[in-house]
């Protein structure tokens, strides 16, 4: 795998767990939720949280981060979601710009109730 291509999947993780975060809190269950699905809805985010985008608002990455946070209804999705992100962020490491994906979810009108981290524990998703 190419340094390119690490940095895409690690920024997709990351992303991820962004947005699982937002709909934070656990149950145990099987997601419904690909991480295919998910890293397909947060390609568009890629460029910007990798420092490539001076954009406010990245094109097509807030409509995917809204179309997640809809589609992921139940905690079982949600928690899915953030293991996919935790995933993906742990691949790309240091290549993402972390003061832009703090700031992502809110640039895109998703307000969470949970600080996001590549840190947090998808268990308690909820």
């Amino acid at each position: 795998m190419t340094s390119s291509q690490m940095q895409k999947t690690s920024a997709y993780c990351f992303l991820l767990c962004m947005v699982v975060i937002s709909f934070s809190s656990v149950l145990h269950a099987e997601a419904a939720i690909s991480c295919n699905t998910v890293y397909s809805k947060l390609m568009p985010c890629l460029s910007y949280l990798m420092g490539g985008s001076k954009q406010a608002s990245p094109a097509g990455c807030c409509s995917g981060i809204q179309s997640l946070y809809t589609v992921a209804s139940t905690a079982a999705d949600r928690q899915g979601v953030c293991s996919c992100l935790k995933s993906g962020a742990a691949s790309l490491g240091s290549s993402i710009d972390t003061n832009k994906a703090e700031t992502l979810l809110s640039k895109c009108g998703v307000t969470v109730p949970y600080k996001i981290s590549p840190n947090i524990d998808c268990s308690k998703v909820q």
